[in-house]
């Protein structure tokens, strides 16, 4: 082979680039793992410097740093995303960790006070964190009066509805807008959006007869005008039958959404229905919408016992559910039949339930298979049997609740292993996918997450990708079982789960909007609406309305 001065410069830089990564000191290196990047789809062993919480480079060269994880046998994957996260205490939170989770967010229920509830968690959590603001929690301000003057988010809902539900009046749920009470609403959602809230939380599924359907639109629009998402948690919601079949519910927001050019979150979109919303959500996306949907492993849910889809109407009478052989109390540690069911949702509405959906059994394989179809764990927050936070250092077995919170990514691994699913999908499930979507609504942070390349926020879960396995059942005692499998959580580039303990520290980032100066709330009138949709063929008239 003929040597030439280009060929010489060539290799000359080769080694000098080999020379330079040997020499530079990294705060971590990973070093000898399977490195898995779902949006390059690169699958190889390689070693991973990392410094100032970035990754600086993937190499076969020899690295060195200041502390060094050994990932022989191991997948180096970029950090679990879950985007329907109410875990919003740190003992849940403890939880995710141990389940590989580096990002929660609860985009479904949210929160108010958006700006104090960002400043609150500020170097106070071990995970990356956000929030949608709450139309919920709107609703309760305006139609049950609540004064909310502090940061409210999913641990405060019990207590709010339960607050709610004193008078006998499920404000928030049941009393529907005129348009002053509409436009007091909207003024709350938007005011959270300037505050920098990711978009807009809505369990209208919770409110559907209370919510008018100009109401939802109201509220979608006034995320839309920040360009930000909606996650529903959709009208009909488990529904069977017409006239309430679910799909509906789903059309009401997909077609807001559609029509405000708005991101859209279908969630835990594992009910009846499911199929008909997915292939509406894939013919969006070939449009170039930005709209998706998620599910979680489990054939159970777990919710408020109050809610207005668990009631005999809706549970008995339309899907044909028995509470005997459905509705699970993990308080008392026993299914619940008709009677006792109800004389709890007279005494303890917001009371959590596990309420069993038996056909989710046999359409879980199907999700899991699903492009885009991403894994949110509707995880509920860290209490115990007596419905109190648990603290940090608790033992796991104290937590009582759906064993999602603890282990729904380790069982989307498990079940993906065992059905031979590529495991470079699965990552696409739990990680890539939601922080491509969310960073195309513009989500700054997430741009940089949800990969294993160079630039990147060095969130990495390392797992051995043949025994990651969840332990969790439903079983009381059981249900905080951690995830094994996982002996490596790393969140802006620092070590949080060390040999499967987690560690105290606590370093997640703020996921979020900048807050802006001034909001863009614009009230809904007749004169407006009149002005831009008709013909002002007599003002006079139109004077005395």
């Amino acid at each position: 082979m003929k040597i030439t001065k280009h060929l010489l410069f060539g290799i000359a830089l080769f080694l000098m680039g080999a020379l330079y990564a040997q020499a530079q000191e990294y705060d971590l290196v990973i070093l000898n793992g399977r490195v898995m990047d779902p949006e390059t789809m690169f699958d190889a062993v390689r070693n991973v410097g990392i410094k100032d919480g970035k990754i600086i480079i993937i190499t076969k060269d020899e690295i060195k740093g200041k502390e060094s994880i050994d990932a022989t046998g191991l997948v180096v994957a970029p950090g679990f995303i879950d985007s329907h996260d109410h875990s919003m205490d740190l003992f849940a939170a403890k939880m995710g960790l141990r389940d590989g989770l580096t990002t929660g967010l609860d985009l479904e229920i949210g929160a108010l006070n958006v700006g104090a509830w960002y400043q609150e968690k500020e170097g106070k959590w071990p995970i990356n964190y956000g929030v949608s603001v709450s139309q919920e929690f709107a609703r309760n301000v305006v139609h049950d009066g609540t004064v909310i003057d502090k940061p409210v988010d999913a641990t405060d809902m019990p207590r709010l509805r339960g607050v709610a539900a004193k008078d006998g009046v499920d404000g928030w749920a049941d009393t529907p807008s005129d348009l002053e009470h509409m436009n007091k609403i909207t003024q709350i959602i938007d005011e959270n959006l300037r505050q920098g809230a990711l978009g807009l939380g809505s369990t209208v599924g919770y409110m559907r007869n209370g919510v008018t359907t100009y109401e939802q639109f109201e509220a979608q629009r006034a995320a839309a005008r920040y360009g930000r998402l909606t996650l529903a948690h959709t009208r009909f919601h488990s529904s069977t039958k017409t006239p309430t079949e679910a799909a509906l519910g789903f059309d009401e927001v997909f077609t807001n959404a559609f029509l405000l050019k708005a991101p859209l979150i279908i969630g835990h979109d594992n009910d009846y229905g499911w199929w008909e919303h997915e292939e509406k959500l894939q013919m969006a996306r070939k449009m170039g919408l930005n709209m998706w949907a998620e599910y979680y492993p489990y054939a159970a849910g777990s919710t408020a016992i109050g809610s207005g889809f668990l009631q005999p109407a809706t549970w008995k009478d339309i899907n044909g559910y028995q509470y005997e052989e459905t509705m699970y109390d993990p308080t008392q540690d026993k299914f619940l039949n008709e009677e006792e069911f109800l004389k709890i949702v007279k005494e303890d509405p917001g009371r959590l339930v596990i309420a069993h959906v038996p056909p989710r059994k046999k359409w879980l394989p199907f999700w899991m298979n699903m492009p885009h179809m991403v894994v949110g764990g509707d995880n509920t927050f860290g209490a115990g049997s007596d419905g109190e936070l648990l603290p940090w250092d608790a033992d796991f077995s104290e937590y009582a609740g759906h064993p999602r919170t603890a282990a729904s990514r380790g069982k989307v691994l498990r079940l993906a292993r065992e059905q031979d699913i590529p495991l470079m999908f699965t990552l696409c499930q739990i990680s890539y996918w939601s922080a491509k979507h969310l960073g195309d609504a513009g989500i700054e942070a997430m741009k940089v997450r949800g990969r294993i390349q160079k630039g990147m926020v060095a969130d990495i879960t390392i797992f051995d990708a043949e025994k990651v396995t969840d332990n969790a059942t439903y079983k009381a005692g059981n249900q905080g079982n951690p995830t094994t499998g996982i002996p490596y959580v790393i969140v802006g580039g620092n070590i949080v789960v060390k040999d499967s303990k987690v560690q105290d520290v606590f370093k997640g980032q703020a996921i979020r909007y900048p807050e802006e100066e001034k909001g863009r709330f614009v009230p809904a009138t007749q004169k407006q609406w009149i002005k831009m949709h008709s013909i002002d063929f007599c003002p006079a008239k139109h004077d005395n309305h």
